[in-house]
């Protein structure tokens, strides 16, 4: 543990806490943002839809730069380009609701450009040992930033009405932003190796005795929830509440709950646990939706929230760490490692359009709140898919060498 603590991990750990906390700060009010200037779920589902377009298809341009030239430049401007964005939204108000698409875009290149960076440096300074260890450590340092970054904006949109209140919620984003870009400097460069495979992700899914396959397809499971829940849940919250200061509070409560679930899981949580763990992580997110069937509230939703912050752990974990096992099965995969995190960039991106797609498509013919708490216990069961495609290369995993 103080090994990962130490030296390029621990300056890795801070960027990305600096990214995260300024995401917190800003990302968690952007939809309510839009939604007070528009009330229409259809809008905020094209935005989000933009969002995860341009993140993919970053993935898979940009790997051509993070391979063959600096890394680190690429997660300098991602973040840098989050922070472009936020200006732009500053000095559009209002209007950022006629400019969805563009806005969008912008945001999910910026943010693909620093997670494909930020996945390639983190397979190069983990192995499969402390892999969950340290999955650990970033689901505390999200959980912290989740505390602390959206009750502080609540607080400060709520004590300043409105307007205001989110002008200089953003401009602390920006200042964070810059913090990070600053830090980054301080992160080595890291050696660039071999040619840009642009087909490679394609290739992995051809081959019937690749261990892609089944994760490709556990990946876009994950991507279907996650694509409509990351917005959603938000933005009902905030509708219950009508007050910018509720949400702030649900999220310092569900991350709480969140941060203990992270420390407990990254202390105990071991590779050969992995399938049963992800098995009862999966259906235990599933099971804290049905308080929504009674009514949808505050109340029902903060229930919901901490009962997934209590078990996503046991699911999550096992995701990222055997995704990225894989790239560190053969020398051969060790040398694709950008290949195959564009790949599994690429699958969530696959689940998280057509999750938003039906979301939009639902969304366009009623948008009854019953209705949208059906589409969230149907998208909500997609864990379960995961944990069936992802528990066929679970098992390898128990002398916790490899997935």
């Amino acid at each position: 543990m103080k090994a990962l603590l130490k030296g390029q991990a621990l300056l890795l750990l801070a960027v990305n806490g600096l990214f995260v906390m300024a995401g917190a700060l800003s990302g968690t009010f952007l939809n309510v943002y839009l939604w007070k200037s528009r009330q229409d779920f259809v809008m905020i589902g094209w935005f989000t839809l933009a969002q995860q377009l341009a993140m993919g298809l970053s993935f898979w341009i940009a790997g051509k730069w993070v391979k063959e030239h600096n890394k680190m430049n690429a997660l300098r401007l991602g973040i840098a380009v989050s922070g472009l964005f936020y200006m732009l939204v500053l000095w559009l108000g209002g209007n950022a609701v006629y400019y969805i698409w563009p806005l969008g875009c912008m945001l999910g290149i910026a943010t693909g450009l620093f997670w494909l960076a930020f996945n390639i440096v983190y397979f190069e300074i983990t192995e499969a040992g402390n892999r969950d260890l340290f999955n650990g450590w970033i689901g505390l340092l999200g959980s912290l930033t989740g505390i602390v970054g959206p009750w502080l904006s609540g607080l400060l949109i709520s004590y300043m009405h409105g307007e205001r209140g989110y002008r200089v919620v953003f401009i602390l984003s920006l200042c964070i932003y810059a913090s990070a870009v600053v830090l980054s400097f301080f992160l080595k460069k890291r050696k660039s190796e071999g040619v840009y495979r642009w087909l490679e992700p394609w290739k992995q899914l051809q081959s019937a005795q690749s261990h892609w396959r089944p994760a490709a397809a556990s990946l876009v499971f994950q991507g279907l929830r996650e694509g409509v829940f990351s917005f959603l849940i938000g933005l009902l919250v905030y509708i219950a509440a009508k007050d910018e200061s509720k949400l702030g509070q649900y999220m310092l409560i569900t991350s709480a709950v969140s941060l203990f679930s992270y420390w407990a899981a990254g202390r105990w949580f071991k590779p050969n646990q992995r399938s049963v763990g992800m098995l009862i992580g999966s259906v235990m997110i599933v099971a804290v939706i049905s308080p929504l069937l009674w009514k949808v509230s505050y109340g029902t939703l903060l229930i919901m929230g901490i009962g997934t912050s209590l078990f996503i752990p046991l699911y999550m974990l096992p995701m990222v760490s055997t995704s990225f096992d894989l790239m560190g099965e053969t020398k051969e995969s060790v040398d694709k490692r950008v290949e195959l995190v564009v790949l599994r960039e690429l699958s969530l991106m696959t689940g998280r359009v057509a999750g938003t797609f039906i979301f939009i498509a639902v969304l366009s013919v009623s948008g009854s709140p019953r209705t949208i708490t059906l589409l969230l216990l149907a998208l909500g069961v997609a864990p379960v898919g995961s944990w069936l495609f992802m528990r066929r290369i679970l098992p390898r995993g128990r002398d916790g060498s490899s997935a």
